[in-house]
């Protein structure tokens, strides 16, 4: 196995994105960090979700410290360390070197989806809520700099069969998989930031990767608007993700 695997892996919204994390940090080998260029992302942009001023008191908001301290040393003598990030954590003028540090991987989620939750939970909802011209210009940049397609996944492959998207993912990463990654006990974990009580009601009652079920309903006019931009930059993706 390679040591001191450190990976980021980037999501959109409304995501399996925290279920993922869990699946990680039930490794006995892991360390595992909630999103930690959060407090940074309130600080400079002003918006007001649940208990901002908490998070930004207990995280780092300097985007240069976070990101010396994501590229360095493994936590806790871990060997693996997984970064659940959001891709619009990363805003238009920050340095994204750091990211050639890191084995960086991607997941992806149908737009129409994305929309549908998101609508139900805010009025803020934008072709830029999505993550994904964030998450292809990240992809991008990542591509280019290191001349391979990094590992992609598809949230409803995932779900479709945890174990074998996993132990692909686990392969590409040259790490062993781990049968431990498929269930965890409910409730919140060691690695959740302080916001979790306003966001993961639902991974908390899980104890696994819920089979998946497609999100019904109706877009909005607007919103379907905004599904014709986003489609294109999910259907560019989608096509290069790993598949069994």
């Amino acid at each position: 196995m390679a040591e001191g695997v450190s990976i980021a892996m980037w999501s959109g919204p409304r995501n399996i994105s925290t279920a993922m994390m869990y699946s990680f940090d039930n490794r006995g080998d892991c360390f595992a960090s909630d999103e930690p260029l959060y407090a940074h992302y309130l600080s400079r942009t002003g918006i007001k979700h649940p208990d901002a001023d908490a998070v930004m008191t207990h995280h780092e908001t300097d985007a240069d410290a976070v990101t010396d301290y994501l590229t360095g040393a493994i936590p806790e003598a871990a060997v693996t360390w997984y970064q659940k990030h959001m891709c619009h954590h990363i805003l238009p003028d920050m340095d994204t070197g750091w990211l050639a540090s890191l084995k960086n991987c991607f997941l992806i989620r149908d737009p129409r989806e994305v929309l549908l939750s998101l609508s139900k939970i805010t009025d803020e909802v934008s072709l830029w809520a999505t993550g994904l011209p964030q998450q292809a210009r990240l992809l991008e940049q990542v591509i280019e700099e290191s001349g391979e397609i990094p590992p992609i996944l598809d949230a409803r492959d995932v779900l479709d069969d945890p174990r074998g998207m996993l132990g692909l993912l686990c392969e590409r990463l040259r790490i062993p998989f781990s049968e431990e990654m498929l269930s965890w006990r409910p409730g919140p974990r060691e690695c959740d930031g302080i916001w979790a009580k306003h966001w993961y009601d639902s991974v908390w009652a899980s104890t696994g990767f819920s089979p998946y079920s497609p999100r019904t309903g109706d877009l909005a006019p607007e919103h379907e608007a905004i599904l014709s931009q986003a489609t294109p930059l999910y259907d560019g993706m989608h096509s290069l993700r790993m598949s069994l």
